[in-house]
């Protein structure tokens, strides 16, 4: 069964106490190449491939470009953006109105926070991509964001809860997903 390596992008610059999902920020280019060297150093312990999904967000991307200065092959695919969380993207969480944040925990899957995209489109979107990459067989390196991360972790997402959406990953860490090919 194919292996899904994802690792939470490093912690951007600007994020604290805001709603980010398509907001572009920056990382720190030594976080980011923290992260690139643990990447290669994990590849080389497993015998991955030295093949790297990212999101063309900086957060990940900007990982991937290390890896791809040290010989990687560095792919970019949308389908691993973040949730988009629409007019709330970027705005400081204090200021979303809370019965919008209220009327989103009621129909936590399928309602779209900010107008932007409903979980189940995440879902899908993952599922896709996933779908995809587990068909050549190997394992595949990703550089993920937290949402990305945690739909792919749900087996049934029809039936989730805010109260029971996984936690998101600490940044830089490393989840291994099993995918059925």
């Amino acid at each position: 069964m194919p292996e899904l390596w994802l690792w939470r992008h490093p912690r951007p610059i600007g994020a604290a106490g805001r709603c980010i999902g398509r907001t572009d920020l920056a990382v720190d280019r030594r976080r980011a190449k923290r992260l690139a060297h643990r990447m290669r150093q994990t590849a080389r312990r497993h015998d991955l491939p030295q093949v790297v999904w990212t999101s063309p967000l900086r957060r990940c991307a900007d990982v991937g470009r290390w890896l791809a200065r040290w010989g990687w092959c560095h792919r970019v695919d949308a389908r691993l953006l973040e949730l988009d969380f629409g007019r709330w993207d970027g705005q400081p969480w204090s200021a979303i109105a809370h019965a919008e944040v209220a009327d989103w925990e009621a129909d936590f899957v399928r309602h779209p926070p900010g107008g932007g995209e409903s979980l189940l489109a995440l879902a899908a979107r993952c599922q896709g991509l996933r779908t995809e990459l587990a068909a050549a067989g190997a394992p595949v390196l990703v550089v993920a964001h937290a949402g990305w991360m945690q739909a792919s972790a749900c087996a049934d997402p029809q039936g989730l809860q805010a109260s029971t959406w996984p936690p998101a990953p600490p940044y830089g860490s490393l989840r291994r997903l099993m995918v059925p090919a």
